[in-house]
């Protein structure tokens, strides 16, 4: 049966709502290798592409550039490859769109949708309130449309140091939805980014920059987790306040927890940080790296992905024996047949007749593929048994 997303892509289509095309796609972070998790994910987005007649961007979500490197940009190419996937044209970068997004700060300023605080970030978080809690206007909430423009250009100048003042949205800071008591839209980091260098000490949000990248790409179907579907009132208030080329829409689905299975970028980090493992890649990882390395293969992760129902409104709770099933499933099907002895006993036959000696014997390579041939076993007066026999 189908699951949700493929129900909306298939409406969507028949009322032609996005002129019959449908775009999704895969936006990792760089900031760590992907793992089993990003799998799905990976599967998700650039197989529902394929099986609608769309296409899937790879977006590296660069808007945090001290924990980000070229090094897990590459790797992250080559997992989404090794998996069999193609991304639409070159990979895309957040990164690329920062003229475009400033250009759009500005215009929420002119609109009197944006203004610079000063709060610091324990004042800030003071004044939001809680869950049960109404938040208090910042005291910079009412400046006036040139003094935030002028304030704006200051940070992106350099004038304030890191943490000294923010760009917020003016939304609602008594909203029941947290994600709506004026988030920020850009904060100051002075640091040198992979790709842009030292032009910006500004960088976006990612609720900022999420939608609108999308928006820019043609994104028509984007699909996150769970844990994002208190952002989406976010999403759409972005879209629908500013002059975006398009408007997509925003889609969550349940996401994988893989018990006995530590899928956190920053425990993983941490593992490869303290020698505890050697690498990312190590075979122990749950990293796709690590996983190639340790002898799975791309069929396996993706009728892995298969076996987890893709749902609206739960995550996935799955015992790692499905992950081991599915990839003994896929080693029966296709991996040619051998015989060891793990602890050999060398045996001489001391009455084998001199014809026998030298015979040779056949065996197939698989008992249900013959395609895959023969090998030969030499038969002689030297044989190994197991001790354990």
């Amino acid at each position: 049966s189908k699951h949700f997303l493929e129900t909306i892509i298939e409406e969507d289509l028949a009322s032609n709502k996005h002129e019959g095309r449908v775009v999704t796609r895969f936006p990792p972070e760089p900031n760590g290798y992907l793992h089993v998790g990003h799998a799905r994910s990976i599967w998700v987005n650039f197989g529902l592409a394929q099986q609608y007649g769309g296409v899937c961007n790879l977006r590296f979500d660069d808007t945090n550039p001290e924990k980000e490197s070229q090094e897990f940009i590459d790797a992250i190419q080559e997992d989404v490859r090794w998996l069999g996937y193609e991304w639409n044209g070159d990979a895309r970068y957040a990164s690329s769109y920062f003229d475009k997004l400033y250009e759009w700060a500005l215009h929420l300023i002119r609109e009197g949708k944006a203004y610079v605080c000063e709060l610091s970030a324990e004042q800030a978080s003071e004044y939001r309130g809680w869950a049960t809690k109404p938040g208090k206007d910042s005291p910079y909430r009412e400046r006036s449309v040139e003094e935030n423009l002028d304030l704006f250009e200051t940070m992106r100048a350099g004038g304030f140091d890191e943490g000294a003042a923010s760009l917020r949205a003016k939304i609602d800071m008594a909203s029941p939805n947290m994600n709506l008591r004026d988030p920020i839209l850009y904060r100051i980091r002075k640091v040198e980014h992979h790709q842009t260098g030292d032009k910006w000490c500004i960088y976006p949000s990612y609720d900022f920059a999420h939608g609108q990248e999308d928006a820019i790409e043609g994104v028509t179907h984007s699909i996150c987790t769970l844990e994002f579907q208190s952002h989406r009132a976010l999403y759409d208030w972005f879209v629908e306040n500013l002059p975006v080329p398009t408007r997509p829409t925003q889609y969550e689905m349940g996401r994988l927890n893989l018990n006995y299975t530590v899928t956190s970028k920053r425990k993983l980090k941490q593992l490869v940080d303290e020698n505890h493992v050697a690498g990312w890649d190590d075979p122990r990882m749950p990293t796709i790296s690590g996983m190639r390395r340790r002898g799975f293969t791309p069929n396996s992760l993706k009728s892995f992905c298969e076996m987890i129902p893709v749902s609206a409104k739960n995550n996935s709770d799955v015992d790692v024996a499905q992950l081991e099933k599915a990839i003994r499933d896929d080693l029966n099907e296709q991996a040619p047949r051998a015989m060891c002895v793990m602890n050999p006993l060398k045996v001489t036959v001391i009455n084998i007749d001199e014809a026998d000696s030298g015979l040779e014997m056949k065996a197939a390579n698989h008992p249900n593929k013959p395609e895959l041939g023969e090998r030969v076993i030499p038969f002689s007066e030297t044989l190994y048994i197991d001790k354990a026999d």
